[in-house]
């Protein structure tokens, strides 16, 4: 046990230098075979090596996440591919099947041919979606090919009605196999319509994906011999060559259900599994959880059928509403939508692969159709506020608007196709294709895409959990990061706003945090401000002169002053909400014993971003907020070192590790979060944070009223953070909708007395194990801390490694000058291994001793 652990150890070693230097002479699944380690046991070793934070850098961690997605989506697969192949195909055909044909060599041809295929025409090898279309090709191909024989029903009678019509095994001399295979789909397309009943995929999108991406691979590869069948040695020859190109994951393994290759439901991602069905004795049936394969096409077809009736032009209500502009905007409209078509093919094309142009077209049109849908519905809202057509025209006529619009609808098409098979909780994973990709592609502006969001979730009702959630995500992350990168329209609004107000007055970007949020603005608030008319009053309430520190109370009300940017208001408004609930999820973790510090805090936090706000350029918003939090504890003599606040950070919800390994510390260069600290953040605001220290401190900043979000659903439980896939759900309603009607729950008096009388017999006996559950699931805003302890905190780590030498909480560990990069690089892995086993000694020490007490 000894040695293999050791060995472990050396293989992540190796494996984190190699990426690191760019010297990767081994293959993934070769150097998993040689330490006898799975692919999810690797991984979780991996995160557990990375105790010192800066152990794996972002570029290991990119390659590693590639692999984990990379790994998903073949897992969902292959589990896929097996049970569809048995639905297929006999276990035991007739003896008149020769053993050539056996399901066997069945399943390796196929699976081979798939990964192949997969392999040489897509770009994109974590799309799902796009992956089990070409799965389902490959399989009509060989369905095909195949002796009746060998088939169950539906799929025998398919087979033998082609061969009865024309064998497709007997094809004209003089035919290439293209037009051929093409024909024979045209004319033949019972096979895939049962393929694409069965999976609930859709028929049109999968004849495409045929046509333009699996035949051109047909003949490219070259693998066809004349019966029409692959020659086996020539695709595995082929995958070969491609699998030690890539340098990944052995696929073939699969077949042979490699140890190497098994889930592992603790250490992996967890991935969605199809239970077991209920055996007739039970009574009460479960809800069967679906796979990823199955939950995404159950997205997709909701997707379409809901907008197979939307026309994709403009209604005549459209033109109603464009006719009565005082510049008709209809052929712009349709222009833009045209131009953009032309580029979006072209830029999905260059992402996933260039026989994938006409998929991406499809795509684009169904958030076409979504566009105008939306368009109509948003338009129906605020025709009433914009009440001279003058306004009305300016907004239909406005360029950003349409091409924002239009962005959410397609991103919502690209995000329902784009689930990533690790997404068992319905939250949003990355893809090449993720957002903010649809930002590059329509060369939009974040800040500008942010305007239209909520509009556009209050405008399409029919909008799922998932894509709401989706959406409010692309918000977050634009508030977060996105709309303060260079060239952001942000900072030009924020300078103007600046000069406006003067420095004295009453900034608008202090929009007051304490003042209840109102969700009751439109898209034409964001985007006719400042142009709308001053005679309207303001959705919101007025700017209170008290709401920071650096306000004067004594500033006269405004009267005379040019109109606000309501969009620059709201978005500081709404920048506030976020920053101070990821705040007080982090403070209730590490200093709840302290809460007389997250007002401080707060304070600094919220100061920053209103005065110092060009520390946000290209940064991260939780960047500011972890060294807010240091600076208070570092002046207030609080003992709570940065290596706590990262490790703590690093379980909150949306994270990523690029967060605190790497921070922009001057044009082009990039460190760790306390680099940043101490020569940026620590130098500009020096001079405030001592100001805490002093008996007089500044002004508190009012805490922020935590409004309901307008996009949760009322009855959606609700995930608990670091919780261990715990969730709140609302108590339910003694009411309970059955085929379509409201009718009481069947509960006798009987039962229910015995249900009320087990409760209390549950509630007596095990009391103070429900009053630490209570604790954990009743504090503030639903947060809890890590353990049911209620100070417990994150375990300090023994080391942080990414600080500068000679400053706070440095490492100070030293090279020799003569060693390789290589060796450097070693022995930093076995040091930090060596810092794990006794802090493992320890902990465990600390247990032993506790439990003798």
């Amino acid at each position: 046990a000894c040695n293999q652990k050791k060995k472990e150890t050396w293989g992540v070693c190796v494996f984190i230098v190699a990426i690191d230097l760019d010297e990767v002479t081994f293959t993934f699944t070769e150097l998993l075979k040689s330490i006898s380690i799975s692919v999810c046991t690797f991984f979780q070793f991996l995160k557990e090596v990375d105790v010192n934070m800066d152990t794996v850098s972002t570029k290991v961690d990119s390659t590693v996440s590639r692999l984990k997605k990379k790994y998903d989506v073949l897992v969902a697969l292959y589990h896929k591919f097996e049970r569809t192949c048995g639905l297929i195909y006999l276990e035991q055909p007739s003896s008149e099947i020769s053993a050539e044909l056996s399901s066997v060599l069945v399943l390796k041809n196929y699976w081979i041919t798939f990964l192949l295929a997969k392999g040489k025409v897509l770009q994109v090898e974590d799309d799902l979606v796009i992956s089990f279309q070409l799965l389902l090709c490959v399989l009509d191909y060989f369905i095909k090919l195949s002796p009746p024989a060998m088939l169950k029903e539906p799929y025998k009678s398919a087979v033998t009605a082609a061969t009865v019509n024309g064998s497709a095994r007997t094809p004209r001399r003089g035919q290439n196999r293209s037009t051929r295979t093409a024909k024979q789909l045209n004319t033949d397309t019972k096979i895939i319509e049962i393929l694409c009943k069965e999976h609930d995929c859709n028929l049109d999108e999968v004849k495409n994906v045929y046509l333009t991406s699996f035949i051109p691979f047909l003949n490219s590869a070259g693998i066809v011999a004349s019966n029409g069948l692959p020659e086996v040695e020539v695709i595995l020859k082929q995958y070969e060559e491609l699998y030690l190109k890539n340098k990944d994951i052995d696929a073939r393994l699969f077949l042979s259900h490699d140890e190497t290759l098994q889930p592992d439901v603790v250490a992996c991602s967890q991935l969605e599994r199809t239970p077991l069905k209920n055996s007739p004795e039970e009574e009460i049936p479960l809800i069967l959880p679906q796979t990823p394969v199955r939950a995404a096409m159950n997205n997709i077809q909701q997707l379409i059928m809901i907008l197979n009736s939307a026309p994709d032009k403009p209604s005549d209500t459209l033109i109603t509403y464009f006719n009565n502009c005082t510049v008709n905007p209809h052929d712009s409209i349709l222009k833009r939508v045209e131009r953009l078509d032309h580029i979006f093919k072209k830029k999905f094309a260059e992402a996933v692969g260039q026989g994938w142009a006409e998929i991406g077209s499809q795509r684009y049109k169904l958030g076409v159709r979504l566009y105008y849908r939306v368009m109509e519905s948003m338009l129906k809202s605020v025709r009433q506020v914009l009440i001279t057509s003058f306004l009305f025209s300016t907004l239909l006529n406005d360029n950003i608007f349409h091409t924002s619009l239009l962005a959410c609808a397609v991103e919502v098409v690209m995000a329902t196709y784009g689930r990533n098979a690790s997404q068992s909780d319905g939250t949003s994973a990355e893809t090449d294709l993720s957002f903010p990709w649809i930002l590059n592609v329509f060369d939009l502006k974040a800040f500008d895409f942010y305007k239209v969001i909520e509009s556009f979730i209050k405008a399409e009702p029919s909008l799922t959990r998932e894509m709401i959630k989706h959406l409010e995500r692309c918000e977050h992350r634009i508030m977060e990061s996105l709309a303060w990168q260079s060239g952001s329209p942000l900072f030009d609004l924020i300078k103007q706003s600046k000069e406006r107000e003067g420095q004295t007055d009453q900034p608008e970007t202090t929009s007051t945090p304490s003042t209840p949020f109102q969700h009751n603005h439109t898209a034409a608030d964001l985007y006719l401000s400042p142009v709308r008319s001053p005679k309207k009053k303001p959705s919101g309430p007025p700017p209170s002169a008290n709401s920071t520190p650096d306000a004067q109370p004594g500033a006269p009300p405004q009267t005379q002053k040019p109109q606000k940017s309501t969009s620059l208001s709201l978005f500081y408004k709404k920048v506030y909400l976020l920053a101070y609930r990821r705040l007080h999820i982090l403070f209730l973790q590490l200093l709840s014993e302290h809460p007389d510090l997250e007002p401080l805090i707060w304070t600094l936090f919220q100061h920053t971003l209103q005065n110092e706000y060009e520390l946000m350029r290209d940064r991260h918003l939780d960047q500011i907020m972890m060294c807010s939090m240091y600076g208070i504890c570092k002046v207030k003599n609080v003992d709570l070192r940065f290596k706590i606040i990262v490790s703590a950070y690093k379980e909150l919800c949306n994270t990523n590790q690029e967060t605190f390994k790497r921070v922009l510390i001057r044009e082009e260069q990039y460190d760790s979060i306390i680099v940043f600290y101490n020569l940026v953040f620590m130098q500009k605001l020096k001079t405030n944070i001592l100001q805490y220290a002093s008996n007089r401190p500044p002004t508190l900043s009012p805490i922020p009223h935590i409004p309901r979000s307008p996009y949760q659903f009322s009855n959606s439980p609700r995930r608990v953070p670091a919780g261990n896939n715990i969730y709140i759900s609302p108590l339910k309603s003694p009411y309970k909708f059955s085929d379509g009607f409201q009718s009481p729950t069947k509960m006798t008096p009987r039962s229910r007395f015995i249900g009320n009388s087990f409760s209390v017999f549950l509630s007596l006996q095990t009391s103070e194990k429900f009053q630490k559950i209570n604790q954990m699931l009743c504090n503030s805003d639903g947060q809890l801390k890590r353990s049911a302890e209620v100070s417990a905190a994150p375990k300090p780590l023994k080391r942080l490694r990414f600080d500068i030498e000679g400053q706070d909480e440095a490492d100070g560990s030293k090279h020799l000058p003569q060693e390789s990069k290589f060796q450097q690089k070693l022995a930093e892995m076995t040091s930090t291994r060596t810092r794990m086993q006794k802090q493992k000694l320890n902990d465990g020490n600390d247990t032993l001793t506790n439990e003798e007490k």
